[in-house]
């Protein structure tokens, strides 16, 4: 995320967007939607420090999958994470 990214204004339907995707997460993950916020941010802080991110086409998801121990469905989180580069690329 870039400096300038923290003054980008949204638009309202943006921001209702981003609202309701966290409302929805965090209904099917039996957590607050304020939770969820932290979740992303801690995801966010520790991918930008090996990779440039598109922060704005961020997806972050809380699903039902089959458990590999045959105890019912359970919580899934999956992230779709758009890389733009790499940071501090090593050369060999």
């Amino acid at each position: 995320m870039g400096l300038f990214d923290l003054f980008k204004k949204k638009n309202s339907g943006d921001v209702a967007k981003d609202r309701l995707k966290l409302l929805l997460v965090s209904d099917r993950a039996n957590c607050s939607p304020d939770v969820m916020e932290l979740i992303k941010n801690d995801i966010i802080n520790v991918i930008s420090k090996y990779m440039i991110i598109d922060t704005d086409g961020l997806d972050i998801q809380i699903t039902q999958t089959e458990s590999d121990s045959n105890n019912g469905m359970v919580p899934a989180l999956s992230a779709n994470i758009p890389i733009k580069d790499m940071k501090n690329r090593s050369t060999k």
